[in-house]
Order: C-alpha cells, then structure tokens, then sequence
C-alpha cells in the first residue's frame, strides 16, 4: 500500500513542503511516483519518516540525521535505542526544568526584574534565578558580581531578548566554526572568542582576558554549562575553551 504526499504530511504533523524538501535533499526519497510524476510513499518510507522527525524534535541538523540513518553498520532497533536513551535524557531534564520554574516563582528575584513567566519567557529552558544563592555564595564579593547586579537590575524584558538573541548569535556562529571543522587556535575562532569576551563586558561586568580564560575551563568543568553548550553542538564547551584560551594567548604576545 502507497500513501499521496497529501496523506503522508497529514500522519506526520508535517507540511507538504517539508516532504518536498526531504525528497530534494535525498533524505526521504519516495518509493515510488505514478505515471504523473506524483510522489507515492509506502511503508519503509514512513518508517524512515518517523526515525527523521524523531532525531529533529531531539535537535539534530539534517546532515547529521541523514548520516545516522545512511550508517550501514546501523540496525533499526541501535536507533531505536538511541532515540530512547535521548528522550530519557530529555525527559529527566524538563522534569528538572519544572520544578526549577515552580522553585523561582516562590524565590526572591535576584535583581532580575521580570516576574516568572516573563522569565520564562525570556530565557527560555534556563532560569536565571536557579543559581542566584549559588552565584552569590561564589561571587558576591567581587566587584565583576556587583557590576552585573547594578547592570542587569535596570534592564526590561526587550532587553533580556535582545542580549539573549545576541549571545545565542555569538554562540552559533562558534557552533558553524566547529561544524567546519576550522581549528580552535585559527584567527575565526579566536575573534568570535574576542567577541564573546566583549559582549560579557558590554552586558554584565568588566571582563579582561585572564578572567575570560576562566570563564572558558569553568564551561567544560563545570557539567550544567558544558551541558548547556553541548546542547548547541557537541563538542563545543570544549571548542569554545579552546578558542578563548587561544584568544588570551594571543592578547598577551600581541
């Protein structure tokens, strides 16, 4: 039995111009098309669909969707697996996420002034109160937490949006960097470190280059920020360190 694109787009929750777009990229390629030319998709082919849309609603880019499904050394049940060991994951992580919401809604803001669900809102998975007392315990007493407490206590909710937006630019643009395979130490990655060293600055607190190398092993030490970045693209705690560590070593020969 053969279902149109129509049919399958409706199983699916996709759109049409999705599966067209599947279809072109060689990532979902019809078993069979009429005599129109129409696409026909049979069985197997909604088998690889389900294993797509899985793999995308857990984050992973196309490319690397296909090249987890076009393994040869790869069985059905090795994905099936793998997709459980990551929804377990992210399962566990909403469940901690929940209970990190309900805790803030009844904490004293930090100096964010937002109510909950504009916090929500704005950051998204991340709470910026779930670690206020820990922040403060660590480095209250240091004139970097109180720069970012005098900074961050004025600024609004469109404010928030647009620092968040222009970190997670910054953060995507070292994700390409890495993606490409272009080394840590080379100029690209070391000025997107520089960059990420000034928006600190500009946003929070004064921070010179040897604070900044820091910041860089605390990102792969401390496992909620390499979890964080891993999120992005694996790999990149430890790509992220690595270009920012170039950085300083290159501001302090220069």
């Amino acid at each position: 039995m053969s279902y149109s694109v129509g049919q399958v787009a409706g199983f699916a929750g996709v759109t049409v111009r999705t599966l067209h777009h599947y279809d072109e990229i060689g990532l979902l390629v019809p078993g069979d098309r009429t005599y129109a030319g129409h696409r026909r998709y049979d069985d197997t082919d909604l088998d690889r669909l389900q294993q797509i849309l899985f793999y995308r609603e857990l984050g992973f880019p196309l490319d690397e969707v296909a090249a987890l499904l076009d393994d040869p050394e790869a069985d059905p049940r090795a994905h099936l697996r793998r997709q459980h060991d990551l929804l377990t994951t992210r399962i566990e992580t909403l469940q901690k996420m929940a209970a990190a919401v309900e805790h803030a809604m009844e904490a004293r803001s930090m100096g964010i002034s937002l109510t909950p669900e504009e916090k929500f809102e704005v950051f998204g998975d991340f709470d910026p109160d779930r670690y206020a007392g820990e922040v403060e315990e660590r480095w209250g007493d240091t004139e970097a937490y109180r720069q970012s407490q005098r900074r961050t206590a004025s600024y609004t909710k469109e404010d928030w949006k647009r620092i968040n937006g222009e970190m997670d630019a910054i953060h995507r643009r070292m994700a390409g960097l890495l993606a490409e395979g272009t080394p840590a130490d080379s100029d690209a990655a070391m000025d997107v470190a520089e960059e990420h060293r000034r928006f600190i600055t500009r946003a929070y607190y004064d921070c010179g280059h040897a604070m900044h190398a820091c910041l860089g092993e605390m990102y792969v030490a401390d496992e909620r920020f390499t979890a964080t970045y891993e999120d992005i693209r694996p790999g990149l705690a430890g790509y992220l360190r690595d270009a920012i560590v170039a950085n300083t070593a290159r501001h302090r020969t220069s």
